[in-house]
Order: C-alpha cells, then structure tokens, then sequence
C-alpha cells in the first residue's frame, strides 16, 4: 500500500499541469451556460457516466438552473489500465428514456468508443435526441468515426495520458485539481 502511495504522489510531482483549476471552473460554467441555454424547458435526463464524469457532474449540477433529472450508470473500457479495451457494461441505465432528451457527461472524449455507444444505447431505448457534454476533448486524430466531437466540451487538450478532475491514472488522482499530463506519455 505504500508503494502505491509513494508512486502516486511521484506521478503527481512530476506531472505536466495542463489545466490549472481556476481556467477547469470557468470552462465549466461556459459548459453550463451553453447547456442551459440549449436544454432549459426540455424536461432533460442527464446521465453521468461513472466514474469518470462524476466531478464534472457535480459541478455542472449545482450550475444548471433549470429542472433537470440525474441519473448514472457505469460503462467502461479501462477498468483502471492505461489502454482502452472492451465495453463493459458495469451498470445500465434503468430510467425511461422515451421521448426525452438526453445529456451524457463524461469526463474525456478520447477515441469516443464508450460514449458513442452509451448514446446508441440510448437511442435504442426511445430517447428523441442525445447529447454529449465532455470536460476535455483530446487532439488526435483516432476518433472512433471521422470528426467526432462532444456536443458540449469544455477544454480541448493535447494528446497525453491526462488525470485531474475526473481522469485517473491507475485508478488515482481523479481528484487532483486540474489537468494533468503523466511525464513521458
């Protein structure tokens, strides 16, 4: 236990700061804004995506000043590795969906695998539309279509391995408070 301990706070200390927490608040109150001034009236269901959307859910939350239903469920490819492999489906949603609109927040767009098909779920379960909320959107060009992008995004961040606000690295420092870059990936 205190290898790990003594790795983690290592990653931390030697880690790019990408984001620092003040421009993550005000990216995403922009977030907010925009997604209150798309969805206000629509009866919206937003769904957080755990565990990664679970900060910036909270933080939008408290920031959307209209009525809107939360719920979760948990789909991941990770599962605490540094490489992404099959969906697996932790827990599916249960809320009704039909004729809604629905807000899928999640905490990073990489290649987009995970969140596209948590949307055609969805979709497939009779919501009218889904959208897309991200904190960051990372640059590259290995997106799982051509010119795949959030509906909302808050940053938009160079091509490394991130953690902060969200993002873990092995499991850890989703509650470090901004974004950063592990050295040497």
């Amino acid at each position: 236990m205190t290898d790990t301990v003594t790795e983690m706070n290592q990653v931390l200390a030697e880690a790019d700061c990408l984001v620092d927490e003040q421009q993550v608040h005000a990216a995403i109150q922009a977030m907010a804004d925009a997604i209150s001034h798309r969805l206000e009236g629509s009866n919206p269901l937003l769904f957080c995506v755990m565990n990664g959307g679970l900060i910036l859910t909270g933080q939008l939350l408290t920031r959307l000043k209209f009525p809107v239903q939360a719920e979760y469920l948990h789909a991941t490819r990770y599962r605490q590795e540094t490489t992404g492999g099959i969906l697996e489906w932790k827990l599916r949603p249960d809320a009704d969906m039909t004729d809604r609109s629905v807000l899928i927040v999640d905490d990073i767009l990489d290649e987009g695998t995970t969140l596209e098909a948590i949307a055609d779920y969805c979709r497939a379960h009779g919501a009218r539309e889904v959208l897309t909320a991200v904190l960051v959107d990372k640059q590259h060009d290995r997106k799982a279509r051509p010119n795949l992008k959030a509906d909302f995004t808050g940053l938009k961040v160079e091509d490394r391995f991130l953690f902060g606000f969200g993002m873990d690295y092995k499991g850890y420092w989703r509650n470090a408070p901004g974004i950063y870059a592990v050295k040497g990936l």
